[in-house]
């Protein structure tokens, strides 16, 4: 079975445009999620997906001076862009990566492939309910689940929200939630503003010589810093989010 990351990427993010490569400690956020990515043992292939938009023409120049897959599609339906990138990739399994989050956490991501795999789960999640900080999300689904979803979404929002046709369906599936040991819902690790950009930089400043860190290490350096979560504690958080289903912005 292939197990592909597919990562939506955009330019034209509303609050904060072209944050995808901006820097965040020494290189851009893109590229620190990629190297998130490639620290999980169990994902067979790294795939950025963007739109067919001229501005993400940047996103593309990029992946390919990096050496990184790339594949475009359409701008509002994410959905299908996420349906023919998993089809042109071959790919069994497809984990939804956003291109905000620059704290993705490698362990998280391999005990949720490991899950869907062995258990021949249709879709496996860590947001229902949330228990993890926003930005640690980690959504999976075969691909057969993908094709319905495309097939049969009819509002917008499902299109423009790519778990959302198996959310709002929640029982119709075979599904999981992985739970955190301990409650961190209220934390925020996602960049929307520059106030998160801020902190996601102040963190990386502290932790980024280490290599590759985990949701355990931020934890411990909020614990020991804990006026770093002053820096965006403001920042409005995802509706998506507060009402315990996915964040889903690029």
């Amino acid at each position: 079975m292939k197990v592909g990351a597919v990562i939506q990427a955009r330019m034209s993010s509303t609050r904060l445009p072209g944050k995808v490569l901006l820097n965040v400690g020494q290189r851009p956020l893109l590229h620190q999620i990629i190297l998130r990515l490639e620290a999980a043992k169990l994902l067979d292939t790294i795939i950025v997906a963007t739109s067919t938009s001229t501005p993400d023409d940047e996103i593309e120049e990029w992946c390919h001076a990096k050496g990184v897959s790339v594949f475009r599609g359409s701008e509002e339906n994410v959905l299908q862009r996420y349906y023919e990138c998993a089809k042109a990739f071959q790919l069994d399994i497809i984990v939804r990566v956003t291109a905000d989050d620059p704290f993705k956490d490698p362990q998280i991501i391999d005990q949720l492939v490991d899950r869907i795999k062995s258990d021949n789960y249709d879709f496996v999640c860590n947001n229902k309910p949330v228990s993890f900080p926003e930005g640690l999300d980690v959504e999976i689904m075969t691909f057969p689940v993908l094709e319905e979803s495309y097939k049969n979404a009819e509002s917008d929002f499902e299109k423009e929200h790519v778990t959302q046709y198996v959310h709002r369906r929640w029982n119709s599936f075979k599904t999981y939630n992985l739970g955190s040991d301990e409650n961190n819902a209220s934390k925020r690790w996602t960049i929307d503003t520059q106030e998160d950009l801020d902190f996601a930089r102040e963190v990386y400043k502290e932790l980024e010589s280490s290599g590759i860190f985990m949701a355990e290490d931020i934890l411990s350096l909020l614990k020991s810093k804990p006026q770093l979560e002053l820096i965006n504690n403001e920042v409005s958080r995802s509706t998506l989010y507060s009402k315990s289903k996915n964040s889903s912005n690029e």
